[in-house]
């Protein structure tokens, strides 16, 4: 019986060209991953800033109004309603960013020791970051498809 070899995907080697490109995906991934955590730092703030607002507007409606045209406590509450949902989606998209400079950092020490367990990490640290922003892609279009529906269903219920 003869024995063919053939090449298999676990025989692909890194060329220069290929770790050249890899080098500057891992460059864009960091810058990337740098800016969105410096955005969601500046959204967290911003939205704890926010929701103080909606609490001191709130707290001052209640005075002057007297409870009149408002339930009482109603803005406080909607602020802290408020901060407590943006917080969470900040959480949400705080680990697909992690995983990114994760990818980032991991990819450059593979490529500048020739570190093939740092390198087998960076793609696993790749692929989770591309899962998990799949996962969130499928929940957001369930989403939608659910808001069509419902909208179909109540134009033919009130039209």
């Amino acid at each position: 019986m003869e024995q063919t070899t053939s090449s298999s995907l676990f025989s692909l080697t890194i060329d220069p060209v290929t770790k050249a490109h890899l080098s500057e995906t891992a460059r864009w991934a960091r810058f990337l991953a740098i800016v969105g955590m410096v955005f969601m730092a500046f959204a967290a703030v911003g939205v704890l800033f926010l929701s103080y607002t909606m609490g001191s507007i709130g707290n001052n409606l209640d005075s002057e109004i007297g409870g009149g045209a408002y339930p009482s406590g109603m803005f406080p509450a909607f602020g802290i309603g408020m901060a407590i949902f943006y917080i969470l989606l900040l959480l949400v998209w705080f680990f697909p960013i992690l995983y990114l400079l994760r990818f980032a950092n991991r990819m450059k020490a593979a490529l500048n020791g020739n570190d093939q367990q740092a390198l087998n990490i960076s793609f696993q640290n790749l692929k989770s970051c591309f899962r998990f922003v799949g996962i969130i892609t499928i929940i957001i279009l369930a989403f939608y498809a659910i808001a069509i529906i419902f909208g179909v269903i109540g134009a033919a219920i009130f039209s």
